[in-house]
């Protein structure tokens, strides 16, 4: 079984060296590691380039979806697993996805597994919260697990089915929308519970109108399926939004008293 391994990027040479390193580490050896160079500013592509089993390819358009597909499109492995450049996998990742897939009735799910934040304080209490969002909480939204892009796997098969329909447009999460194609032509999906990687929380800037765009993907992304849920999602947007406005304040004061923004940002899809 040749396995895959496809990692969108944008300007993650801070992190990219670990990410590779771990992969390196591996139990189990992928078939093939393939970064796709997003329009990186920074030295994400050099990074890459330090590590012999890697092959760099680039997407001129700008845009997560648009760098998954195209590392996709080129994977060559018989299940392609998907990654951020920022993301840490425990030795045996690969090996508990060769293990899934060598049951031939698993030949038609899809793979996924949640988090853990190596940069948060609370990593145990954020965790749970981030994960139950994005699987219980989603599973309830739209009927049927979902997948998480830092974390998961699909067959070669699977994403022939589906790879001509998924949507492209930006503003929407993508991984959401690739989960709720490949249910709608038939797949499963597998949310393994146990399986966590790690990542890096990332930040937006303290700006109310950014954070509320943010938001928005998700109900956005429900609503682009024909999903009637997608007005929890905007109602907890709003919720989300009222509750955060007071640190943003804070945040913005600051800001202008000592020229910088020391608010945690929150992790986008966006590259």
């Amino acid at each position: 079984m040749k396995i895959s391994i496809v990692i969108p990027v944008y300007n993650e040479a801070a992190h990219l060296a670990a990410c590779l390193e771990a992969i390196a580490a591996q139990s189990l050896k992928p078939y093939e590691v393939i970064v796709v160079d997003n329009n990186s500013t920074d030295n994400s592509r050099l990074v890459a380039e330090r590590f012999p089993f890697v092959r760099v390819i680039t997407e001129p358009q700008q845009g997560r979806v648009h760098a998954r597909n195209r590392g996709f499109n080129a994977a060559r492995g018989d299940i392609i697993a998907r990654i951020d450049g920022d993301t840490v996998l425990p030795s045996d990742w690969l090996e508990q996805i060769a293990d899934f897939y060598a049951e031939p009735n698993h030949a038609s799910q899809a793979f996924t597994g949640g988090a853990y934040f190596y940069n948060v304080r609370w990593p145990q209490a954020v965790a749970w919260l981030y994960n139950f969002m994005a699987f219980d909480f989603n599973r309830l939204l739209i009927g049927h697990a979902t997948l998480w892009g830092s974390n998961m796997a699909i067959t070669h098969v699977q994403w022939q089915a589906v790879r001509t329909s998924t949507c492209d447009q930006a503003g929407i999460h993508e991984d959401l929308d690739l989960a709720m194609h490949l249910h709608n032509a038939g797949y499963g999906i597998h949310y393994q519970r146990s399986l966590r990687v790690g990542a890096h929380l990332r930040r937006v800037r303290s700006d109310r109108h950014e954070l509320w765009d943010y938001l928005q993907w998700w109900p956005r992304t429900l609503r682009q399926h024909g999903k009637r849920s997608w007005l929890i999602c905007w109602f907890f947007g709003c919720l989300l939004l009222y509750l955060l406005t007071p640190v943003l304040n804070i945040g913005e004061y600051l800001a202008r008293q000592f020229g910088r923004t020391p608010i945690p940002e929150l992790r986008t899809d966006q590259v």
